[in-house]
């Protein structure tokens, strides 16, 4: 009987099968990747073999660069290097924790200090990621009852910081200055506001309107945040961004920028009142919950931030080059759109056109990136183009030959 008692104890009642939809079923259901794949046509997760530089290899074949924001042409140069490899000899290869706890070293903190000073701020504090500094400022900046103003252009990373707040959002018309006038005409004057804008459009490569985004940001009482991530090191007399080009670095509230660009590295930093950025320092989550950045990068940024300041004729030849680039293109039939930087679309329009372009491109060789909905608008595809200090006169004229030729096969010229 004890013996029936424990079998009845420990038996297992059978429960009901519940019919609910499969978490896994998007997954299993998205062919397009796999389908374009099949075509030849896949543009993503290229496996590069070489050094970044203006040339790289892949697979074998040698590629003129033109889809890097390597803008300077720093990720290999000798004085970026080197700091790179002491910092790791000193401070080892990583720092184990965050910026918060365990994770600063002193490297870190001249780096802000050194920051703050070039973009003309109180402070800055340094993230891992550019991506984690839009995230955990706009986060932790708004809060419920204010409200944030973007550009239908922004980064993603404006985006996500926007949802991650609790602050409401509302987008204006991209560079569009009578419509963002009409969006902070119509907010509660009870509400906190901050307008947060690219310096320098990613995919565009069109500057944001500073001078009236200030004057209106004066007019209805609002702060300004400026993603400088292609802009530093690149606008500017000095490479010190969008406010320096022009002239208005006392009005801007926070300038935010990345190392992944002009710095060779990896990483952001916001700068600002040092109030703000102190409250940022205990308040932004993804800094405070994120591993710091490693000795080797933060030591790049520093021999970055040095060369950038010091031999200003790496800058001089990158506007060189875009101007020439702007013009040749234009000259041969491309429609480059409002492009001012060394940012330079070329528009196509439909994806599949825009997919084939690209690996012609490729067979040719240069690397280049396709940009397709939903990154652009349906039936806006295009080429992105960029260009960098380092390119030679002979590549540049070989990049120009190959777009001129594909182009003609294909119509779009």
């Amino acid at each position: 009987m004890a013996g029936n008692k424990s079998e009845t104890i420990l038996a297992t009642p059978k429960l009901p099968t519940i019919e609910a939809t499969d978490l896994f079923d998007k997954c299993h259901n998205f062919t397009e990747a796999r389908e374009v794949m099949a075509m030849g046509l896949y543009p993503f997760f290229r496996v590069i073999d070489s050094a970044p530089g203006p040339e790289v290899t892949i697979q074998g074949q040698k590629l003129i660069m033109i889809g890097s924001n390597n803008y300077l042409g720093l990720t290999n140069h000798p004085k970026v290097i080197e700091a790179a490899t002491q910092a790791t000899k000193k401070y080892g290869s990583g720092c184990t924790g965050s910026r918060f706890l365990n994770g600063t070293l002193d490297l870190h903190v001249e780096l802000e200090a050194r920051l703050a000073e070039f973009v003309r701020q109180e402070a800055a504090l340094v993230f891992s990621t550019g991506f984690q500094t839009n995230l955990g400022t706009i986060s932790c900046l708004v809060g419920k009852g204010d409200i944030l103003l973007t550009d239908r252009s922004d980064h993603a990373s404006i985006v996500d910081g926007c949802r991650l707040s609790f602050g409401k959002t509302v987008k204006f018309i991209h560079n569009d200055m009578e419509d963002l006038e009409r969006v902070l005409a119509g907010l509660d004057n009870r509400s906190g506001r901050m307008i947060v804008v690219d310096g320098v459009f990613s995919m565009e490569g069109d500057i944001a309107n500073l001078p009236e985004i200030l004057r209106l940001a004066e007019t209805y009482n609002a702060k300004v945040m400026v993603d400088d991530a292609h802009a530093v090191g690149v606008l500017g007399p000095g490479g010190r961004g969008t406010a320096e080009h022009f002239g208005m670095e006392d009005k801007v509230d926070l300038i935010m920028g990345t190392f992944s660009k002009s710095f060779a590295s990896i990483g952001g930093f916001i700068a600002g009142e040092e109030d703000v950025i102190h409250f940022i320092k205990h308040f932004s989550r993804p800094l405070i919950f994120s591993a710091s950045p490693p000795p080797s990068a933060v030591a790049t940024c520093l021999a970055a931030l040095e060369v950038m300041q010091y031999e200003p004729e790496r800058r001089e030849r990158l506007w060189e080059i875009t101007h020439r680039m702007h013009r040749d293109f234009r000259q041969l039939g491309f429609n480059i759109g409002t492009t001012q930087t060394p940012i330079i679309p070329v528009l196509i329009g439909e994806d599949m056109t825009t997919l084939k372009f690209w690996r012609m491109l490729t067979e040719a060789g240069l690397f280049t990136n396709p940009v397709i909905p939903p990154a652009v608008a349906p039936g806006e595809a295009l080429i992105r183009t960029s260009y960098t200090a380092a390119h030679t006169d002979e590549q540049l004229d070989r990049v120009l030959e190959i777009f001129e030729q594909v182009g003609k096969k294909t119509g779009v010229i």
